[in-house]
């Protein structure tokens, strides 16, 4: 099967394609604020491969607009190709050797969320703390298990920063998994967004 992963979620883009044996994977430098190196490495393995037959999403959490791009770019590659399409927690996707390990990452509003990763499925989290909760949370791990953030926390000091991979989502499209999620698809959301309402006005 020709599949294809994309995955935008953090500061490290990715993409990869996987047909056979055949295994072409690409990273780069992700600005949230430019997505034309998305586009062009996407052009350019789709030129060279061809239309794939499975696109798989990264869907963080972290970079909502990255995520948006991704899910977008795979809609439209689905609509005209018939490709299945689906996605998976990008944190299940971080390269790394341990088959168990937790990744945290920061929230913002002054919180920091927590997960637990077992065999690249999603068994705890995402959680919120805050920085005091999350460090007794961390405390509370065992001392063997690796820890990663996709960016720098110094204030968590086993944290190690890694990012999650393309090339491990294709890989994981190829088998069962029972994280993936169906269409439509949305980013991982942390928290309700918040949504101000506009007061009605009285006539006078």
């Amino acid at each position: 099967m020709k599949i294809l992963a994309l995955e935008l979620s953090t500061a490290r883009g990715s993409l990869a394609w996987l047909d056979g044996e055949i295994e072409d994977g690409h990273e780069w430098p992700n600005d949230r604020k430019n997505s034309s190196p998305f586009f062009q490495n996407l052009n350019a393995v789709t030129k060279k491969l061809g239309a794939p037959e499975a696109i798989i999403v990264g869907l963080g959490p972290g970079s909502y607009a990255g995520t948006r791009i991704a899910i977008s770019a795979a809609i439209g590659l689905q609509f005209s190709s018939g490709a299945r399409l689906i996605g998976l927690p990008s944190i299940c996707a971080i390269q790394c050797d341990a088959h168990e390990y937790c990744a945290i990452g920061d929230a913002r509003r002054k919180s920091f969320f927590f997960t637990r990763i077992r065999g690249h499925e999603l068994v705890e989290g995402p959680m919120l703390f805050s920085q005091s909760e999350l460090q007794a949370k961390l405390e509370s791990l065992e001392p063997g298990i690796p820890i990663f953030s996709s960016e720098p926390l110094s204030q968590f000091e086993r944290a190690v920063v890694r990012y999650p991979s393309a090339l491990v989502l294709a890989r994981l499209a190829r088998v069962p998994h029972s994280s993936f999620f169906p269409p439509p698809l949305e980013p991982i959301y942390l928290r309700e967004p918040h949504i101000t309402i506009p007061k009605v006005k009285t006539e006078a």
